[in-house]
């Protein structure tokens, strides 16, 4: 693993130990970790992906609309709180890594450091419904 902040390591640290899905990236979108509950929905376990591009991520882990077509990176919660240093939150579909599609609801916050500066996002995620 490579140099991080205090509060990205706490942040994998605390995703770590949770039964809800969790997915942490850096500032540029570089997937920095995604945890055990993640890896059921997302059909394959961190150690065999490890650390990737948000260009690599975002369509390997397939987000779609509701007509069964590729949302861009754009488009995904995490990705916008990249941009913008805000939460955000979507339901949309995803086609994990082995095939499967399901709906799932996705909730991002910024990490952000004690001096300020943006450090990284997280993304929470559950199976959900189709809405």
């Amino acid at each position: 693993m490579a140099s991080y902040e205090i509060e990205i390591i706490l942040n994998r640290q605390l995703a770590d130990c949770l039964s809800i899905p969790v997915f942490i990236t850096d500032t540029i979108g570089n997937l920095i970790f995604y945890n055990e509950a993640a890896e059921e929905i997302l059909g394959k376990r961190f150690e065999d992906t490890g650390e990737m591009p948000v260009e690599e991520w975002s369509t390997d882990f397939k987000p779609l609309d509701e007509e069964g077509l590729l949302l861009p990176p754009g488009e995904l919660p995490l990705v916008k709180t990249l941009s913008d240093a805000l939460p955000h939150h979507k339901t949309f579909q995803i086609e994990s890594m082995q095939g499967k599609n399901q709906h799932i609801s996705v909730t991002s916050y910024p990490i952000i450091g004690r001096t300020g500066k943006m450090l990284g996002a997280v993304a929470i995620f559950w199976k959900s419904k189709k809405e």
